[in-house]
């Protein structure tokens, strides 16, 4: 229907497009998909869309029917999030629990119509169509980033986080480095830590480790010089402050420039991360200084030369992506935490995914699930897709031809001990990665490379066993270059062109090309229109299956045939495309072995298009209780309220330890059984096959210097008795209530080496009476 036939100009504008995680894709809350691999029921995809006028929001399940969940025109949307429910316990409980789900908006005219524009966030409800709060500012927000704890609203320079339940101020920032955009203030928010862009290094709070060598490919990155470094990253500040502040001409020379940045009390520092816990920070200001403890601060670090343009955290929150504005190498680093203080932390830069030589600012990270591959999208409309490990180490056959992630060393790794000899290969050539030997790779000359003892060396690579991951030597870089370039066709029909789709699905088509080692060269959409052009990319599980098996069931097996995820790219014109991604060994290699290095085959599969027209209903709320986001939002909070002990509203009573015991036997729903079984405590490894608490293990035995051996057990079936000869003695008939516990000496004479029962040692040895209590399984 929405391909049909319309003119392309009768389409609406779009500005910005996201792929969002919400309720209803929540994997680890949602009941619905705690089952997905028995029962491949697979999140859907959540899209929004951003027009000149309104927005937008799709849902494009597994089945590749894609809905349409909610559709506005309320004049234009900066930003907006579906925000998930929030994490509730005994003390804490949701303010909006009946309003919920909420949507977050940052729109041009607010609720209040006086303040400036941009410059509120309204939460709307879902279910009742009604704005349950607004939150004012005096400057323009730039964007709105969510999770289950917290409501973060990101501003010039500032950043303030919410509380989920109470939309009360938690914690503020205000020392974030000043970025040219297209993010003005670049941050990442995890599932509970949040990374921004800090404008000044402080030594005291630094983490070990941080950004290697910008440009690994040159000798010059290990001998860059300090001087130049300081002022061309003045010249960066005064150029970003001009720009925000519109106070001097364009003309305006490099000094005026640079007296300009120095009004500031100090001159800022590009490239600084700072990654706070946002659970454990102290209420109002969140201060990085000499004079303030590093209560909440997680690492703090160095990331690039230049100002950050993009960061994301990957799904389990131990990786951090990071790029520059010159977008053309990004660094992927490791955070590994320290409970004292972020000085102790260390951060490892396991990856410079290496992108091109020409400038490009990035719009979009994303990452698979299995964390093996991460795509970054330029405002040029190109998605780069990266092979990683999130362990580090050169991606290739073994690591990333397979459905599962691998250890990071094989067997044969381990048992030949090629790591110690290639320790100390590394560790013979001084620097971590340097070329020039002797010499650190740190662009900063920073003393965090030093040198290593020997002695350090030896505790940390003995039996294969890398110690304490925290201290030195950290772990060697690796250069990625990207195995795939998906660039966005200026219209949806240079993709088709050459196959003749045929629709399926709401507005969505199927594309049966033969997959192609060398696509036809496109043009860039930013050299033709000479625009900047907004992309999303997500990995999911394939729904062009669909298309071409319509009528087939899908098998439990058929999601686990591809290696790699299928890659949905969303553009500007509209078109969602999925992708799919076959990564094979590298053609020109002359034999194939675990370390042969990667190739990949992309192709496109299944597009919809998405694109409003103006002659499209609006599609508001307030929505019946059968409304996807609505059942999805019921499911995860009815899923908090059992996580936190509590009574979901609406059921009968507290499940009891002893209703939970009878609803075993009786025929009580399953779905309640389902609940309490969930909580149980699992058994993750085989254990032993005889348990403690099976029997008696303890046997506690008397030796008596003639070789005698009483045995004393709670249980008659386990008594026996060896002699000195091994040979089966007689036991002493004896009468527990005649026995004399004083008359046995249980303290030896002096210290002898333990008598196992049963060892042929002359009496004569043997000076006192030594207990043995054996435990045997």
């Amino acid at each position: 229907q929405a391909y049909s036939g319309t003119p392309p100009e009768e389409k609406e504008k779009i500005v910005w497009v996201r792929f969002e995680n919400a309720d209803l894709n929540d994997t680890s809350r949602n009941m619905e998909f705690h089952e997905i691999h028995s029962t491949g029921n697979e999140p859907p995809l959540l899209l929004l869309i951003g027009y000149s006028d309104g927005m937008q929001v799709w849902s494009i399940p597994i089945s590749g029917e894609a809905q349409e969940l909610f559709s506005v025109r309320h004049g234009p949307v900066r930003a907006a999030r579906i925000l998930p429910a929030p994490q509730i316990s005994a003390q804490k409980c949701d303010n909006f629990a009946e309003k919920r789900p909420l949507l977050g908006v940052c729109k041009s005219i607010g609720s209040s119509g006086t303040s400036p524009p941009y410059c509120c966030v309204d939460l709307y409800s879902l279910r009742t169509g009604e704005m349950v709060k607004s939150i004012q500012f005096k400057t323009p927000i730039y964007d709105l980033h969510c999770n289950k704890r917290i409501l973060v609203v990101v501003l010039q320079e500032k950043i303030a986080a919410f509380d989920s339940c109470t939309f009360t101020k938690k914690f503020f920032v205000t020392s974030c480095y000043p970025c040219p955009g297209p993010n003005m203030n670049p941050i990442a928010l995890g599932s509970r830590w949040l990374a921004y862009a800090e404008n000044k290094l402080i030594r005291c709070h630094q983490s070990r480790g941080g950004a290697c060598g910008d440009n690994i490919q040159s000798y010059t990155a290990t001998v860059i010089s300090a001087a130049k470094t300081i002022k061309t990253g003045l010249t960066m500040v005064g150029k970003v402050v001009t720009q925000l502040t519109g106070t001097l001409p364009s003309g305006a020379t490099e000094e005026e420039i640079l007296a300009h940045s120095n009004l500031r009390r100090s001159p800022l520092v590009p490239g600084i991360v700072t990654i706070i816990d946002t659970e454990t920070v102290a209420e109002g200001q969140v201060l990085v200084s000499e004079d303030s403890d590093s209560d909440g601060i997680v690492a703090h670090f160095p990331a690039h030369e230049k100002p950050i343009c993009c960061m994301a955290f990957n799904p389990s929150g131990m990786l951090l992506v990071t790029t520059d504005t010159l977008g053309h190498d990004f660094h992927v680093f490791q955070i590994l935490t320290h409970p004292w203080s972020s000085s102790q932390s260390a951060v490892h830069h396991l990856y410079t995914l290496h992108r091109g030589e020409t400038e490009a600012k990035v719009q979009d990270i994303s990452f698979s699930h299995d964390c093996r591959w991460v795509v970054v999208s330029t405002l040029r409309g190109t998605s780069h897709v990266f092979p990683i490990n999130p362990y580090g180490g050169q991606p290739c056959v073994r690591t990333h031809m397979s459905p599962r992630v691998v250890n990071r060393m094989s067997r044969f790794q381990k048992s030949a001990g090629l790591e110690e000899i290639e320790q100390e290969l590394t560790s013979k050539q001084g620097g971590r990665c340097s070329p020039v030997p002797g010499l650190s790779s740190s662009p900063s000359g920073s003393p965090l490379h030093g040198k290593l003892n020997s002695q350090d060396t030896y505790n940390n690579f003995t039996n294969n066993n890398p110690g304490n991951p925290r201290l030195l030597p950290l772990p060697s870089l690796t250069v990625v270059l990207p195995l795939a370039q998906i660039k966005q066709p200026m219209t949806l029909g240079t993709i088709t062109k050459r196959t003749g789709p045929y629709v399926f699905g709401a507005g969505c088509f199927s594309i049966k090309a033969p997959c192609k080692s060398k696509p036809a060269p496109q043009i860039s959409p930013s050299k033709s229109v000479g625009g900047e052009f907004c992309v999303a990319a997500v990995f999911g599980a394939s729904r062009s299956w669909f298309a071409n098996n319509s009528g087939l069931k899908r098998e439990k097996d058929q999601s686990k045939q591809f290696v790699v995820e299928s890659l949905y790219i969303i553009s500007c014109y509209g078109s969602l495309v999925e992708h799919v991604l076959e990564p094979r060994p590298l053609s020109t290699a002359p034999k194939i072995s675990d370390d042969t290095p990667l190739e990949m085959v992309t192709c496109p599969r299944a597009s919809w298009t998405l694109v409003r027209t103006p002659q499209w209903n609006e599609l508001q709320p307030p929505f019946n209780a059968n409304h996807p986001l609505l059942l999805a939002a019921d499911a995860v909070q009815y899923y908090q309220y059992l996580l936190a002990g509590l009574v979901p509203p609406g059921s009968p009573g507290p499940i009891t330890r002893h209703e939970s015991y009878d609803s075993l036997a009786s025929d009580h729903s399953g779905q309640e059984d389902e609940e309490w079984l969930s909580q149980v405590e699992i058994v993750t490894h085989t254990g032993p096959h005889r348990r403690l608490w099976m029997g008696p293990q303890f046997q506690f035995k008397t030796i008596h210097p003639s070789g005698q051996t009483t045995v004393i057990s709670s249980s008659s079936s386990v008594l026996q008795s060896h002699g000195p000869s091994d040979t089966p003695q007689p036991l002493l008939d004896f009468d527990t209530d005649d026995l004399d516990l004083n008359s046995l000496r249980i303290q030896p004479v002096r210290s002898e080496p333990v008598s196992m029962p049963g060892s042929p040692r002359p009496a004569a040895d043997r000076r006192g009476v030594s207990t043995v209590i054996d435990a045997t399984s």
